[in-house]
């Protein structure tokens, strides 16, 4: 199916660092190099596969009607108005409004909560490919195995029961470090009861991330990478050492919250592209 969209890239939402699974599809056929990415991308989400290739404002994807309506419109947050934030940036913000023509086509997904809150443990001291490679090592050893309509294997995200199962030595082989103890006692909170996953999305920004803040390994960068990423609270603004150095340039008076109020979350997925690719791609 297709669909347009305004303010949607895929590339950017894939490289901007809140989704680990959705990543270019290697060239498969005949003459062609492997590693080479051949303009689709694939995206794992729990049980399901989403092919997407992106031709100017034109989307294709590989669901139909029905599933785009009950998974991926929501999921891609299709019916916000990413415009609407974008002109509400002052026009005398030189940094912003440069973030924007860099990235402007990034939008704040809305994913799963469990396999986001385990992703961002393993981002702490992390760099993005190294945190794919660590997720995708995850899933591959603890999650089931699938096989989508094309015939490509891939496995689900564990969840808190397999997890909380496990021994640090099991985890050896993912190369997560001093992560795999925060993960597996994370783990075992949940599947215990010792925190109710399911409630968070019932409370405020405030709320969700001083609860999010008793899981071990989760301090207010990640608490806040969840409240973004996860339970869409735009408002939340993580800020990692690429949001350091954009607050510490570019405003060095603080970050105006106020003009931004309600939103901010967005601005910083722009600032932390800005940071990571922007001055590559000029």
């Amino acid at each position: 199916m297709y669909r347009r969209a305004r303010n949607f890239d895929i590339g950017q939402i894939s490289r901007s660092g809140q989704c680990f699974r959705l990543n270019p599809v290697e060239k498969q056929e005949k003459g062609q190099a492997d590693g080479q990415a051949n303009g689709e991308y694939r995206l794992i989400v729990g049980e399901k596969t989403l092919y997407l290739r992106q031709g100017g404002d034109e989307i294709w994807l590989s669901c139909g009607e029905e599933e785009w309506e009950k998974i991926w419109r929501s999921y891609f947050d299709w019916d916000t108005d990413y415009g609407a934030f974008q002109d509400a940036v002052d026009p005398e913000d030189a940094y912003m409004q440069a973030a924007i023509r860099t990235g402007g086509g990034i939008r704040i997904l809305r994913q799963p909560l469990w396999e986001t809150l385990v992703s961002f443990i393993i981002s702490q001291q992390n760099n993005i490919p190294r945190i794919k490679g660590c997720v995708e090592s995850l899933c591959t050893l603890f999650g089931e195995e699938r096989i989508d309509s094309r015939g490509y294997v891939y496995h689900t995200f564990p969840d808190a029961g397999r997890l909380a199962a496990l021994s640090l030595e099991d985890l050896a082989p993912c190369r997560l470090g001093y992560r795999s103890r925060y993960i597996l006692a994370t783990a075992r909170m949940a599947a215990q009861g010792e925190i109710d996953l399911e409630a968070l999305g019932d409370l405020s920004y405030e709320e969700a991330r001083r609860e999010l803040m008793r899981l071990p390994g989760v301090g207010k960068k990640v608490a806040d990478c969840i409240c973004l990423f996860a339970l869409h609270h735009i408002e939340a603004f993580p800020v990692d050492t690429h949001i350091q150095a954009m607050l510490r340039e570019h405003y060095p008076d603080g970050f105006p919250f106020d003009r931004y109020k309600g939103f901010a979350g967005v601005l910083q997925q722009y600032g932390f592209y800005y940071e990571s690719f922007g001055r590559r791609l000029r």
